[in-house]
């Protein structure tokens, strides 16, 4: 597993022994990127000032490939031991602790955020609802700009709506745009923009 381009392009990164992580490919990322930068609705200029929040990080290897490619600074999310382990030793490995912030937390219940984020990271365990419950969680808390670019990773067979469900506290919401929904093997990228409505 390396970084596939920018700044730490080809170094490589460690990842945690066992199967509780699973780090996105190294051709996903490279998918995924290559849309950001060159989609209509994207950009690599917004990447540059990109605040990242990578979710579930794992090895972090989805928001250290964003700081490569010039984004402003990153937050990662992450509980399991093993996995902030790796991620801190990636961080070293791309000398990136100085734009760098790591909370060990769930998603689902994170902390009051400091500030919001723009481009968001979502790769948790596939067929477990977590994007839904994650993005709610980050809304309620503050971790969500106005038109933040949601990039979540689901199993390519995993029936997923980036939509909230009524609640007792919410009213049901229009489903947003779908920017892009591609599928890699095993995995399903789909990406949208956060709106104030949503979750």
């Amino acid at each position: 597993m390396r970084i596939v381009g920018g700044d730490n392009k080809g170094r490589a990164l460690t990842a945690p022994s066992g199967t509780s992580t699973r780090p996105t490919s190294d051709r996903t990322r490279q998918a995924i990127f290559d849309m950001l930068a060159h989609a209509p609705w994207y950009g690599q200029e917004e990447l540059e000032k990109a605040s990242v929040l990578d979710c579930y990080a794992g090895t972090g290897a989805l928001g250290l490939e964003a700081l490569s490619r010039g984004a402003e600074k990153a937050a990662f999310i992450e509980r399991d031991r093993s996995a902030l382990s790796a991620l801190r030793i990636n961080l070293d490995i791309c000398k990136a602790r100085d734009r760098s912030r790591v909370l060990s937390c769930s998603v689902t219940h994170p902390p009051k955020a400091t500030e919001p984020y723009t481009l968001v990271f979502l790769d948790p365990p596939y067929g477990k609802g977590l994007v839904e419950s994650g993005l709610r969680a980050l809304a309620r808390n503050g971790w969500l700009a106005q038109g933040a670019l949601i990039v979540a990773e689901t199993g390519a067979t995993e029936e997923f709506t980036p939509i909230m469900p009524p609640s007792e506290h919410f009213m049901p919401t229009l489903t947003p745009e779908i920017l892009c929904e591609r599928r890699f093997g095993a995995a399903k990228v789909t990406i949208w923009k956060h709106s104030s409505t949503f979750p």
